[in-house]
């Protein structure tokens, strides 16, 4: 093997100084996922078959060549961090995603036998900001006039 300086590699590699010596966090890692899908936004990445109707066993074996999982997997940066292979069950672990997450991001049930890479990455960013749901924000307008009304009196 050929030593290379660091400044070197820059210039061919994608290096991350500030990455060495620590691992990522599941924020770090998933922004990381989400920028390599936003990387070719309107490429067409394979969806798994109804994963909510699949046991558990099959359902984390459950993987497809081309997927939003693939995509990480295929990253040596997340390799070099742990993940193992694309399946579903290896992205949930990795991750750090629920059933339920992991379903809105990969499941053929959202968008067919296909799913572009740009809805992927906004899906992956919708799991690092969560939206609230309409229940949350009803209860929290309510709170918001009782406190409003209560202050007033």
């Amino acid at each position: 093997m050929k030593y290379e300086p660091r400044e070197r590699l820059q210039t061919v590699a994608d290096v991350h100084a500030d990455m060495q010596g620590r691992a990522m966090t599941r924020r770090e890692r998933l922004a990381h996922w989400a920028e390599l899908l936003e990387k070719a936004p309107d490429q067409r990445l394979s969806t798994l078959s109804e994963t909510e109707y699949q046991p558990a066993w099959a359902r984390d074996a459950m993987r497809s060549a081309g997927s939003p999982i693939t995509v990480a997997f295929e990253d040596p940066l997340l390799r070099a961090e742990g993940l193992q292979d694309d399946t579903y069950a290896e992205a949930k672990r990795f991750f750090e995603l629920t059933d339920w997450e992991l379903h809105q991001l990969v499941c053929s049930c959202h968008s067919g036998g296909t799913v572009r890479a740009e809805a992927a990455a906004r899906c992956v960013r919708e799991i690092l900001e969560p939206r609230p749901s309409l229940f949350a924000m009803l209860l929290n307008a309510l709170l918001i006039v009782g406190s409003s009304r209560s202050h007033a009196a």
